[in-house]
């Protein structure tokens, strides 16, 4: 799989954001003030944590002052090119198909005016596995249920059936999130000066099977009205403004069974969707520590794909089922951090990308310091849970107090060290009854 930093990122905004006229009127929409600074700051940074560091903006309305706030990218650690709209309005599709010259053969598409807080990597990583396969894009859809517009996707498990945004069905629960993979060839073949909208090309697609989907659970926001511009304003407070406490819960053994594994004959993880169980009493325990105020974080490390156990793609998709299981209980999951790298070479492995030393794999603490770069935590109040001494190391690493899950298997821990839970307890639950309020 290619390294974010070698991916494009090409950017629609040249909206003239016409029911936010109280404020586009004197500037662009990406760049309506929210908490002080210029509403894509908040997205372009988020692309630029990943790895994203080469960039198309395609502008028009007030196209002079995208370029002067954002220039040519330096400042920001990542390069800029821009695309001007004509006097003719194109389109989204005809947008792109005019920045043709700047395009690679394989892009992300995103737009400018909505935040989209995703798993970039599996992005990358599904639209790959798609084109290998005969796919042409990828689109990532979010089960909606008519909640932040009307739903236009209709999927089958994790297969993209149709998209349609004029003709909706009742069977269409999904909505196109906003964030998309193309070939280049696909607006190649359509005329300089041709006005197009690009949920064409998605409808097509569709229709042909040429189209993967990644199934996302966080939502988006989006600023094309006045009250979605408070909505997020208020987000932006909470996560960014507000320092809040956060609980750190590793997956397997804590949440969910280990489960009997035939091919090693031992207990392993779940290696797919049908193998996950919740651990009796998980949902409920998240859902108290959701509501003593903290943020929850998944830190999980999955080797099984670097050891050739399963794909990348099933791993994924025990995340994305969890989570959506879990928003059906009223549980959050505010974000998921897994590692899912192996230092070694085994006979079985397949995605030898994933073979590598690195700094995410517990009891190294690099996937809390993920967190730590996307959200403002107060690590002085928050809390690591897990069931190995790998989790009581990471906690302690960054200065987490630490709940140990599992009696029995402490007893494992006094012999590897020093470093000692704070808290033992026997389940998800216990660990939820112990922690105070935050704040508290």
């Amino acid at each position: 799989m290619r390294n974010l930093s070698d991916v494009q990122v090409v950017v629609l905004m040249g909206g003239l954001g016409t029911r936010l006229k109280h404020i586009t009127e004197n500037c662009p929409k990406s760049l309506a003030d929210v908490c002080g600074r210029p509403f894509f700051d908040y997205q372009l940074e988020l692309l630029c944590a990943w790895g994203f560091r080469k960039f198309v903006f395609l502008i028009g309305y007030r196209a002079d002052m995208i370029e002067e706030h954002y220039g040519d990218g330096s400042r920001f650690g990542i390069s800029i090119k821009y695309s001007y709209d004509g006097e003719k309005l194109l389109g989204t599709g005809g947008a792109v198909r005019h920045a043709l010259h700047y395009l690679e053969d394989d892009f992300l598409l995103i737009y400018g005016d909505s935040f989209m807080d995703i798993d970039y990597a599996e992005t990358i990583y599904r639209y790959e596995r798609g084109k290998a396969a005969g796919a042409r894009a990828l689109m990532t859809v979010l089960k909606n249920g008519n909640r932040y517009d009307r739903s236009n996707v209709e999927m089958d498990g994790g297969r993209l059936v149709i998209y349609d945004k004029h003709n909706r069905t009742e069977r269409m629960d999904h909505i196109d999130y906003g964030v998309c993979m193309y070939e280049k060839a696909l607006f190649a073949e359509k005329a300089d000066d041709e006005a197009f909208d690009i949920a064409d090309i998605q409808h097509e697609l569709s229709l042909k099977g040429e189209m993967v989907a990644q199934k996302v659970t966080k939502r988006f926001y989006e600023i094309g009205s006045p009250e979605s511009l408070a909505e997020f304003s208020s987000y932006v407070t909470h996560r960014f403004s507000e320092s809040h406490p956060a609980v750190f819960v590793d997956r397997d053994g804590v949440i969910n069974s280990i489960v009997w594994n035939d091919d090693i004959e031992q207990l392993d993880s779940p290696m797919k969707v049908s193998e996950f169980e919740f651990l009796p009493g998980a949902a409920k325990a998240l859902k108290k520590i959701q509501e003593k105020g903290y943020y929850i974080f998944v830190v999980t490390n999955q080797p099984a794909a670097a050891k050739g156990k399963t794909s990348l793609a099933a791993l994924y998709d025990i995340n994305t089922h969890m989570r959506e299981s879990l928003s059906a209980e009223g549980v959050d999951i505010d974000d998921l951090f897994m590692c899912p790298h192996y230092p070694k070479e085994l006979p079985g492995s397949k995605e030898k990308f994933l073979i590598r030393e690195c700094e995410c794999r517990k009891p190294k603490p690099g996937l809390i310091y993920m967190a730590m770069r996307k959200y403002n935590i107060d690590l002085s109040s928050s809390f690591m849970i897990g069931d190995s001494c790998s989790d009581v190391l990471a906690g302690t690493a960054v200065g987490l107090a630490t709940v140990f899950v599992g009696r029995l298997k402490c007893d494992m821990c006094r012999m590897m060290g020093d470093v000692m839970p704070d808290v033992t307890v026997s389940d998800l639950a216990e660990a939820a009854d112990v922690l105070p309020p935050a704040g508290g």
